[in-house]
């Protein structure tokens, strides 16, 4: 299987990002995945043991994608996470390991005592 996705497509209204490999199985890749699954320093930290739980990451929203040469792609995210280069081969363990990859990072929300949804501020008029 050769390490450049055959298809890249962005469907914007459910946030998917699909891939395939030489016209193989199609992986849809959903926006909270990629964004907690960051190749970022700010998420992947700086070693092992170093990364940073992402939480709140439920709605995001991916508004630009970029190519980087020929060996990744550069996501910008509503949330202002920018930084970190999704190469192909990583992109391949997230789509052929999403399941697990998913389920560790729930598990670690919930040892976390954390969740998916975004903190929201209330506010309270007072009189």
């Amino acid at each position: 299987m050769s390490s450049i996705p055959s298809t890249i497509k962005f469907h914007s209204k459910s946030q998917t990002l699909e891939l395939a490999w030489n016209g193989g199985t199609t992986f849809e890749l959903p926006a909270e995945f990629l964004r907690v699954y960051s190749p970022s320093a700010e998420v992947r930290g700086h070693g092992v043991g170093n990364e940073v739980l992402q939480t709140g990451k439920k709605d995001v929203r991916i508004i630009k994608l970029e190519p980087v040469g020929n060996y990744s792609l550069k996501i910008t995210y509503d949330d202002g996470h920018d930084s970190g280069l999704y190469n192909w081969e990583y992109l391949k363990d997230l789509c052929e390991n999403q399941e697990r990859h998913w389920q560790d990072y729930l598990h670690r929300l919930e040892q976390a005592g954390a969740s998916r949804e975004a903190s929201q501020i209330m506010f309270k008029s007072i009189d």
